[in-house]
């Protein structure tokens, strides 16, 4: 039998704040995620800038299947299935990708001698170019939130007061 559910302001503001963070982190999973999957050689272009595998063979197997993991991790998260389990993955995917992305913006800035809030390049997220500062503040956003759906303790599926089977 489940608990009653409680209806105090807190904790709907907690079930609306984290219903807001599933719909954002879940959006852009799945919108990035899409852009990806419908350029595979785009992506697989921007994923051999990075140098991260020398390997042909990996480096097709990661431009094929990221984006559409990306994608059925939004999903998930849209539709309120292992919310945990998928911000930890979310938040697994996010540090790595955002410390290889900021060391070549450092490498960009470099070569370039120009401020580093001021490079610009793909990073292969699937928005285009990018703002590195702009993107580097959207990735700890998104951490950020993951972190939130992770350690928040519990989650009601509705956010009414009474179940809907009552109304």
């Amino acid at each position: 039998m489940n608990p009653p559910l409680q209806t105090t302001r807190s904790a709907r503001a907690q079930d609306l704040t984290t219903l807001l963070a599933r719909a954002v982190v879940g959006g852009l999973y799945v919108y990035m995620g899409l852009s990806k999957a419908l350029y595979p050689v785009d992506f697989l272009k921007l994923l051999r800038q990075y140098n991260l595998f020398e390997s042909a063979l990996w480096l097709n197997i990661i431009a094929a299947s990221l984006p559409w993991f990306e994608v059925f991790c939004g999903l998930l998260l849209l539709f309120g299935v292992a919310v945990r389990g998928t911000a930890l993955v979310s938040l697994a995917t996010l540090v790595p990708f955002t410390i290889v992305v900021w060391k070549r913006a450092l490498v960009l800035q470099a070569a370039s001698q120009i401020p580093f809030c001021a490079v610009r390049f793909d990073c292969g997220c699937g928005t285009g170019e990018v703002n590195i500062c702009f993107k580097l503040l959207e990735n700890s956003v998104l951490m950020l939130l993951s972190a939130w759906l992770l350690l928040t303790p519990r989650f009601r599926a509705c956010l009414w007061p009474e179940p809907l089977t009552k109304l």
